[in-house]
């Protein structure tokens, strides 16, 4: 490979959270990669080119920025949040597993601050003890794995954060997830919707999981259920770091 390959996150929404090595990178690109909307972020500018695909070309996505770097080109493939998380990274290695002769290539990935971390700072600390990251989109799995997941995280104790909960069309799902974790939590769980987050339609919602309602939650919120010992301080929701013995 004579180029270069970098996978970056470009954080949550706002600008001030792209990480300055992630900033360099794009600075330094010759092409770009990555979903629509994340690659609309980019600043267009001379000598950059870039190549927006849909949300389902993943693997044709990770495919076409190996070859540009194999050519010579010096190539990023972006991701919201972070890269390793939910998102483009894994998608990389798998196109490099499936052809031998990119499996030697040097690939650099930047860490960016993920919707998760970003949604519970404003929040407070929903995560501050053991907690899971749980994608409940049925994409790439089948819905019966997410509610096995689900069911097993909520019996174990976990606070949870959610990722893609809600989309046009699969709305019942969310439905169930929270049938789900009404049936192994108790009603008063505090549940934080966290929507947009950094961004200037952000829109941050607590209550209790009895009165959480589906259509609280879409494909740009971020779900977090604190665990049984999390509680609100002020206007602030916070897990303990230690556990209380029931």
């Amino acid at each position: 490979m004579t180029g270069t390959l970098t996978i970056a996150g470009l954080g949550p929404g706002a600008q001030v959270l792209v990480t300055p090595e992630v900033s360099a990178a794009l600075g330094e690109a010759t092409d770009i990669v990555g979903y629509i909307p994340y690659v609309a972020r980019i600043a267009p500018r001379e000598g950059l080119n870039l190549h927006p695909t849909d949300n389902r070309q993943e693997l044709e996505r990770a495919k076409h920025a190996l070859e540009m770097a194999a050519s010579g080109k010096k190539v990023v493939v972006v991701s919201s949040g972070d890269p390793g998380v939910f998102a483009m990274a894994s998608a990389v290695f798998e196109a490099m597993e499936k052809t031998p002769t990119y499996q030697t290539a040097e690939v650099r990935v930047l860490p960016g601050i993920t919707a998760m971390l970003a949604a519970a700072a404003k929040l407070g600390a929903p995560l501050g003890h053991d907690f899971c990251a749980i994608n409940l989109s049925d994409n790439l799995k089948p819905f019966e794995v997410v509610e096995k997941r689900l069911r097993l995280a909520a019996q174990a104790g976990f606070a949870m954060a959610f990722y893609n909960p809600r989309s046009k069309s699969r709305p019942h799902q969310f439905v169930r997830v929270l049938e789900i974790l009404r049936e192994e939590c108790e009603p008063d769980r505090l549940i934080s919707f966290a929507r947009a987050v950094s961004t200037p339609e952000e829109v941050l919602t607590t209550v209790t999981l009895a009165e959480a309602r589906p259509e609280m939650a879409d494909m740009r919120t971020v779900v977090i259920l604190g665990n049984a010992e999390t509680r609100r301080v002020g206007a602030y929701v916070f897990t303990p770091r230690s556990h209380e013995a029931s």
